[in-house]
């Protein structure tokens, strides 16, 4: 429970003052207290040992553990995973450079999520925090034992300068958003941190945006000059469990366990952190790490691509029984991944267009035939959720839309929610051609003599950028659909490098790319479907609409889950109407492969894996297998 208790403001007054001016100041403050009878109470402040958006908090102050780990769970041993392509910098808040897998391990905040809960977040660098029931302010109570990996206490003045920091040369977008909604955070004492938040704003989630600004070392960024909008191999010093052990660029990149690590015995962090070190292997494509794999040269391995799953898990490791594969359950929202549409380019702008090319998306063919029936087709942006929409709008949901009905299609307030167009089991639809085609010519894209259609003059075309090669196979046919189309198709795959630095110049017509959505919103819908993340990688298709924007606004300001909800629903009615992305697929489950020598909990949290969390290495198993030869 958050605790509550009542403080009041009261006038102060001299001991030294006459009974006349005693007198007087009474009646006064009579009277002001009668002026004010009904516009003025005391405010009730909460002190607690965490937050909670919606509801209450699950675990009490006095907790011992989080419900899902293993407490017993032994500390040591090695986890490796690979990564594909290459890295060029530590720092991952700046837009310059590809940052190393893993490069924010170090770095803590004053609260932190858990894995079996939602809305809530817990005490880390703060022992207690507190704010008033108008959540304008935001005080946090920090810990005085927290320090950095280089022996210096962590304390307040070290937070307010990682925030300023992240205003002044964070992402644009962030910056933009942040400085509108937490103007001021003021160091009360070397332990006390205090956020005011502006006025006039939502207070939703801000008290968890102040909370989770990763804590860096003022006095190193001040002696070093590092800045952090520059692409840096230079890492600060963090307060987290993990410190950069080594690395050779391209190649390798070793995490490990900080042994003076000042939290371990934190209720918070029993049964986690659990492995001496976490080494990332990098690889230049999919094929060589599942080689890699197969040798014993890393020894963790998530799967994603369904040819791979069903063909490629039969070697020898595996028939000796020294690795083992295991489909566990994913609570999480799959990612509203698909074909995004660049709607900075002219030709996208036209919802007939996108329509059109969708329609050649075949799912159930590409399921079927080149991905072993393994997949489910993506509905929603909010997928298998509360937050999903459904069928026709009604209730509140209509009256929400209602509100916004001049800026929206009137279609959105009287038709079911748009679902995925129905494709037959040939990779070529012939229905949905004739439908694309006719969508197309209402545009007034017509095809020519050379079969490719032309407006005013100038060629349909669509480029498809792509880095792996795994994908060779998905958008193939896709773009041999769209030649069918009259559509002027390409395939352009890119190292790297070159494809990082096109998506982030927006250098490109179409990339299998989506968005990130979570099972409660707040702040974070504008930068990712609102005008202020137009600029932003967080919103690869460039969309905005005045409509979602106004939505967006309820959400934020909910009081309620169901009044979040019921904003969400109706923004991804919206969203899924204008078409700027072509839905694929989503699994539920992961799929994982790993050498016999991890274990984690019989029943894992909702929310996570937690392979490089909560799962830990048993030694004897190791010794086994090195011993049969299994690893390298």
């Amino acid at each position: 429970m958050q605790q509550r208790r009542r403080t009041t403001n009261a006038l102060a007054r001299s001991d030294a003052a006459t009974p006349g001016l005693r007198l007087i100041l009474g009646f006064s403050l009579v009277f002001l207290a009668l002026l004010a009878a009904g516009a003025v109470r005391a405010e009730e402040i909460i002190k607690s040992h965490g937050y909670s958006t919606f509801g209450e908090l699950k675990y009490p102050a006095d907790y011992k553990r989080l419900d899902y780990v293993n407490p017993d769970a032994p500390k040591g041993g090695e986890i490796s995973i690979w990564a594909q392509g290459t890295f060029d910098t530590f720092n991952p808040y700046s837009s310059k450079g590809r940052a190393g897998v893993l490069s924010t391990i170090g770095y803590e905040s004053l609260l932190v999520g858990t894995a079996d809960e939602v809305s809530a977040e817990y005490c880390l660098l703060c022992e207690s925090l507190e704010y008033p029931e108008s959540e304008d302010w935001v005080i946090f109570h920090m810990r005085k034992d927290a320090t950095f990996s280089d022996g210096s206490p962590v304390t307040a003045h070290d937070v307010v300068f990682s925030h300023y920091l992240l205003l002044e040369q964070g992402l644009p977008s962030y910056a933009t958003a942040i400085k509108a909604l937490i103007p001021t955070a003021e160091a009360l004492d070397d332990y006390t941190v205090k956020f005011t938040f502006a006025p006039d704003v939502p207070r939703k989630n801000l008290i968890n945006q102040a909370g989770g600004v990763p804590v860096w070392s003022k006095a190193w960024y001040e002696k070093t000059g590092t800045r952090l909008d520059e692409s840096s191999l230079a890492i600060s010093p963090g307060s987290g469990p993990y410190v950069l052990d080594s690395y050779d660029i391209n190649r390798r990149i070793v995490y490990k366990r900080n042994p003076d690590y000042w939290g371990k015995d934190l209720p918070i962090n029993v049964g986690r952190n659990n492995f001496d070190t976490i080494r990332v292997e990098y690889f230049a494509d999919s094929q060589a790490a599942m080689e890699a794999f197969k040798a014993g040269e890393y020894t963790f391995r998530q799967e994603t691509s369904s040819l791979s799953w069903a063909t490629s898990y039969d070697f020898p490791a595996i028939e000796k029984g020294w690795v083992k594969l295991e489909t566990l359950d994913d609570g999480t929202l799959p990612g509203a991944t698909g074909f995004v549409f660049n709607l900075r380019r002219e030709k996208f702008q036209d919802i007939r267009v996108r329509e059109a090319l969708g329609l050649m998306f075949n799912f159930t063919w590409t399921n079927d035939s080149l991905q072993y029936g393994l997949f489910q087709q993506r509905e929603s942006f909010w997928q298998g959720s509360p937050l999903e929409a459904k069928g026709v709008a009604e209730g509140a949901e209509l009256a929400l839309l209602e509100s916004v009905k001049d800026l929206i299609d009137p279609a959105i307030l009287t038709e079911p929610v748009v679902m995925p167009h129905t494709s037959g089991d040939r990779q070529l639809d012939r229905k949905n051609l004739r439908a694309a085609s006719k969508l197309l010519e209402e545009a007034g894209w017509i095809v020519g003599d050379d079969g490719i259609r032309r407006k005013d003059g100038e060629k349909l075309t669509a480029e498809f950028l792509s880095v792996s090669p795994s994908f060779d196979r998905i958008i193939m046919p896709y773009i041999e659909n769209l030649k069918q189309l009259g559509v002027d198709a390409t395939y352009t795959r890119v190292d790297p490098s070159q494809y990082t630095n096109r998506e982030r110049a927006f250098d490109w017509d179409m990339i299998f790319d989506g968005y990130t959505v979570g099972l409660e919103e707040g702040l974070g819908l504008d930068q990712r479907f609102g005008k202020g993340g137009l600029g932003d990688l967080f919103n690869p298709a460039g969309y905005s609409s005045e409509a979602v924007d106004k939505l967006i606004e309820v959400a934020v300001d909910a009081k309620t889950y169901d009044e979040m909800a019921t904003a969400v629903r109706a923004i991804d009615r919206i969203m899924r109407a204008e078409r700027f992305i072509v839905p694929v697929w989503y699994l539920g489950k992961y799929w994982v492969a790993y050498y016999d020598m991890f274990e984690h909990p019989a029943e894992l949290p909702p929310y996570a894996l937690g392979n490089l969390d909560f799962w830990w290495f048993n030694a004897d198993k190791s010794a086994d297998l090195k011993a049969a030869g299994a690893l390298r």
